[in-house]
């Protein structure tokens, strides 16, 4: 089979035209990671990066020698910036990136309704696409203050691969459809012909909704429709836009993942997604990819030379020699014979278990190249870059740097 083109990502970092990097992919497969090494990587060959990151277990922030990440970029110390490069990093505060649309669109006292509403409260907290929408939304305001010239965006971990594309769609149709239209109906109509609209018109359905919804929710929801109308096409326009924003030339996608089946799986769905949606796709990460220093010697060998050397030490051990020992200089000679022969014993045991972790290393390391020969006969035409498996956590800007150097490679060391 024919390798898979290799990823060029320095030509990627360096490229001017090159505005936004989004990593996606399934949860746990490194993309946090992966975005941090890419920004240190850009910074320090000339650039002036941002990264924004969603994830929730705030590992970038301990890597980057940052106390805490907020809704703010904040400056990354350490990054090498001979060369002009700068560093900033935030993490996505969903509910203060909502507060901001909120206070930039409306009015003050009509942001100050908005804003104490308990429905408005429970939907910029925690409704179903909430985050991912305000993923895009800080990913324009970002983009149109042009304080940076690439923005790396680590994407919100999510079950399926589709939701990252799906969501902020979703949370714009809801915001514009029907139902929040019909809410808004009574407000529009205004006066005495609006309640007497709202008393006959919409008598059963208002009744209806409030046995579902309770009749302190409904009110909430239609108190929440009528501060909030004049928004709500901003939201469909503004998330409309930032779609736009991810298809032109200057954005480009990388599909993070493990080579594991299922994670190679999601890769596959994010890939064909991306294709059908237009989304301009750079290439594959492959993270975490098991490599050996010695591997001419296939497991097979390693698991007969083991057991080669765990059988030939019990043919070795010979009777004792039950005779009386004519004295004490025979005694202790054969003493010594007998420590070097349990030190070559162990010797030969050790060696035989370092054979049997080679061989097991091995077994991955070809399991691993079947799951990404399956994933490469499907699309090869997807440039790949393998990142070797570190033996530790990322947990600093060396670390980071490590990482940006075998994402370089575009293939492990020892591979």
């Amino acid at each position: 089979m024919d390798a898979a083109p290799r990823l060029p990502v320095d030509r990627l970092l360096d490229d001017p035209g090159t505005r936004i990097i989004v990593c996606c992919g399934a949860g746990g497969v490194g993309k946090t990671t992966t975005a941090a090494a890419l920004g240190v990587r850009a910074a320090e060959r000339g650039r002036k990066v941002v990264v924004l990151t969603i994830d929730p277990a705030r590992r970038l922030a301990q890597s980057m020698g940052i106390d805490s990440l907020d809704n703010t970029p904040r400056r990354v110390k350490g990054v090498d910036g001979a060369d002009g490069g700068e560093l900033h990093a935030m993490m996505l505060d969903m509910k203060r990136t909502f507060d901001e649309i909120v206070e930039g669109h409306a009015d003050s006292e009509r942001a100050e309704a908005i804003l104490a509403n308990p429905f408005y409260q429970s939907l910029s907290a925690g409704f179903a696409g909430t985050q991912e929408y305000m993923a895009m939304e800080k990913l324009g305001q970002l983009r149109a203050r042009e304080d940076w010239d690439l923005i790396v965006v680590d994407t919100p971990p999510s079950r399926s691969a589709l939701d990252f594309l799906d969501a902020p769609k979703r949370l714009g149709s809801f915001l514009d459809g029907k139902f929040i239209r019909v809410l808004m109906a009574p407000a529009k109509v205004g006066g005495r012909a609006g309640m007497k609209f709202l008393n006959v018109g919409m008598s059963l359905m208002t009744g209806t909704l409030s046995k579902l919804m309770g009749a302190s929710l409904l009110k909430d929801v239609q108190t929440f429709v009528a501060a909030m109308d004049t928004m709500f096409g901003g939201f469909r326009t503004r998330a409309d836009a930032t779609f736009r924003l991810l298809q032109a030339p200057g954005t480009a996608f990388l599909v993070v993942a493990a080579p594991e089946p299922d994670a190679l799986r999601e890769a596959a769905y994010f890939v064909e997604r991306l294709a059908a949606e237009k989304m301009p796709l750079a290439g594959l990460v492959l993270n975490r990819v098991h490599v050996s220093g010695a591997d001419q010697l296939s497991a097979e060998r390693a698991l007969a030379a083991a057991e080669n050397l765990e059988e030939g030490g019990i043919v070795d051990q010979e009777s004792g020699n039950a005779g009386l020992r004519d004295s004490a200089a025979e005694a202790d000679a054969t003493d010594a014979g007998a420590a070097e022969s349990g030190v070559d014993a162990d010797v030969d045991e050790i060696t035989a278990g370092l054979l049997r972790l080679h061989a097991e290393r091995m077994q991955v390391i070809a399991r691993e190249q079947r799951t990404r020969d399956r994933f490469t006969s499907l699309h090869p035409e997807v440039a790949v870059a393998e990142v070797a498996a570190l033996p530790g956590d990322v947990h600093d800007l060396a670390g980071l740097r490590a990482i940006g150097e075998r994402l370089a490679a575009g293939v492990p060391a020892g591979a």
